[in-house]
């Protein structure tokens, strides 16, 4: 099922919800859309353009948000889906300090790996194998990696993330996943 970007009234991004929560948040009169997604949702009596993005009528006070939270998608987002030590297609979750030795479960020690290094890594440290990173694992920032980080990337959603880090995350992803 297709995901619609919401936007706050101030165009600020709040989420990311499926595509009938989105319709009807239009049709009770709560959001406007802003872009079509090209397809059609059809009733008895009406055929309505499926929206892509919507902005909400009223301003939702978002309470604070700490930082984007570490799951498998979000990782795979941030890594471009590409094994961190040789740049192949990225399979599995690695660990750059091993937990086994005491390192953390964070956005700083993991990265994507693929199947052949992860099983040839194991729970030794990147040094003691010779192996150097493509690049230094670290934390997403942005409002836009709350966006990106579900997995759910439309391109007509870039220009309402730009002013949030999107242009920056979007650069990091294809930049290492050429």
């Amino acid at each position: 099922m297709p995901h619609v970007l919401v936007l706050n009234a101030s165009y600020e991004p709040l989420g990311v919800v499926p595509l009938r929560r989105a319709l009807v948040l239009v049709l009770n009169e709560k959001a406007i859309c802003l872009e079509d997604s090209g397809a059609f949702m059809h009733s008895a009596t009406h055929v309505i353009p499926a929206p892509s993005v919507v902005r909400l009528k009223r301003f939702v006070r978002v309470p604070f948000r700490g930082p984007v939270p570490l799951t498998r998608r979000a990782l795979f987002a941030r890594d471009g889906g590409r094994c961190a030590y040789c740049g192949g297609v990225a399979t599995s979750v690695d660990h750059v300090i091993p937990r086994s030795r005491g390192g953390p479960h964070a956005w700083e020690n993991v990265v994507a790996a693929c199947r052949r290094c992860n099983h040839v890594k194991a729970d030794r440290h990147v040094a003691e194998l010779g192996w150097r990173l493509r690049h230094q694992p670290a934390p997403p920032s942005g409002l836009a990696w709350r966006i990106i980080g579900t997995g759910h990337r439309d391109p007509r959603w870039l220009p309402y993330l730009q002013a949030y880090g999107a242009e920056d995350a979007m650069a990091r992803i294809d930049g290492i996943s050429a």
